[in-house]
């Protein structure tokens, strides 16, 4: 899942970005020279975290001057922003798949077992040493900078929840989940399986997979237990004609 926290290697000598004859980096260059800043400004929040990391910081281990990154990105919670836009699509990347995936899967396997594959993926990627620390650091900094807070929200939170919400649609068309708003139900979904474990890994607590697996399993069960509906209505939803539910 992601990057793995690491030191940051001696600076290598400042190499020149290929310009075009007008003076400016050519568009592959320019492309590239992003990529690297990127790459170069999350291991160093990742190593020294939001405070100690300058861009001075980053220009150098990037190798590209300090303009450059000013007007790039502004300051550094422009920076620091970038960073975790990234790091939360790769994040959400494993849940997207899996939703795909379960979409696509056999017929017989159990909705039970279904949402236990996506559970799984959501706790890799969200109880790691990578989500754990940039986790930390939004929510020192949202107080100061609520544009961050917002956009932890609506990037990840949000686009989790959606991504959750359209795979219980599915569901609920297959007559396989018995709920009126899929929004609310992938919210409590989230919450329920993964919360609390995530929580208490920004918390420091170490993660012991064995246990978060066992506690994502009997939450599942939980959450279907008030989502599968009464068994006759279930029965009669796969053999006729897909249920309705208002839209939201």
């Amino acid at each position: 899942m992601g990057l793995t926290a690491t030191r940051t290697k001696p600076a290598a000598p400042r190499r020149e970005v290929p310009k075009s004859r007008g003076g400016r980096p050519t568009k592959t260059a320019a492309i590239e020279r992003d990529q690297r800043l990127i790459e170069v400004a999350t291991r160093l929040f990742l190593d020294r975290g939001f405070d100690a990391t300058s861009l001075d910081a980053v220009a150098e281990a990037a190798r590209v001057s300090k303009p450059t990154v000013y007007s790039r990105y502004g300051d550094k919670r422009g920076l620091f922003a970038a960073v975790l836009r990234r790091e939360i699509a790769r994040w959400l990347a494993p849940l997207s798949a899996a939703a795909e995936t379960q979409l696509s899967s056999a017929s017989d396997i159990s909705v039970e077992q279904r949402l236990v594959e996506i559970g799984r993926e959501m706790l890799t990627f969200t109880c790691g040493p990578d989500a754990v620390a940039f986790s930390r650091m939004m929510t020192s900094q949202a107080i100061n900078f609520p544009d961050i807070a917002k956009l932890g929200k609506e990037e990840g939170w949000l686009k989790a929840v959606a991504t959750t919400a359209r795979f219980f649609d599915h569901l609920v068309a297959q007559g396989a989940l018995d709920v009126d708003d899929t929004t609310i139900a992938a919210e409590v979904f989230l919450d329920v399986v993964v919360g609390h474990t995530h929580r208490l890994a920004t918390f420091g607590t170490a993660l012991e997979l064995k246990a978060a697996e066992k506690r994502m399993r009997a939450a599942i069960k939980l959450f279907l237990a008030g989502a599968l509906g009464p068994a006759d209505r279930i029965q009669s939803a796969v053999r006729g004609t897909p249920r309705r539910r208002p839209s939201r």
